[in-house]
């Protein structure tokens, strides 16, 4: 399977445009594990933008989000000559509101202590990006990509799982 046949015009992006997008500009290089840039950027992204939406508004959103992801993080591998590069976050980025997917009535309802489910998020979702447990570590070798943002995609939908359970075992009362 050829991924780039779904996104031709990627080969049209400037360099500059395809790099900076793929690592956000310098903080894909900034300090030892610059994932956990964009993991914190993803926790952001995901407050300002997909919080607000209704469930479908979301998975539109997330599809998109998906799409120019690969889009972008396969054509900055071929770019800068390597596979998967550290300095390469949009997938970080991307997946951080797959954590969160359904959990916008708890985060309401638990007011002041909303900050607790994402905090939550953010270091479960650090924790399966970095140990890639359950088969995850196999996804990013899928070609270009798929295979950057597959694996962080499924350790969204790990962290999304887990926060789930907590909250419906105790909620507040657990984190």
């Amino acid at each position: 399977m050829n991924p780039d046949k779904w996104h031709p015009w990627t080969a049209f992006v400037p360099s500059p445009i395809v790099t900076n997008l793929a690592t956000l500009g310098p903080l894909g290089y900034l300090g030892k594990a610059p994932g956990t840039n964009g993991s914190v950027a993803g926790v952001i992204l995901f407050t300002v933008m997909f919080y607000p939406l209704s469930p479908l508004g979301y998975l539109l959103m997330l599809a998109l989000w998906i799409y120019l992801s690969i889009a972008f993080c396969g054509e900055a591998e071929k770019r800068l000559f390597k596979r998967d590069p550290g300095e390469i976050i949009l997938d970080e980025v991307v997946a951080l509101p797959v954590c969160f997917i359904g959990l916008q009535p708890e985060i309401a309802a638990w007011g002041g202590w909303a900050w607790l489910i994402l905090l939550a998020g953010f270091g479960l979702f650090r924790l399966f990006d970095i140990l890639k447990p359950l088969g995850i570590k196999q996804l990013q070798f899928m070609p270009g990509g798929l295979g950057v943002v597959a694996d962080d995609l499924a350790a969204g939908v790990a962290t999304c799982i887990c926060l789930h359970l907590l909250v419906w075992l105790g909620g507040p009362y657990i984190l």
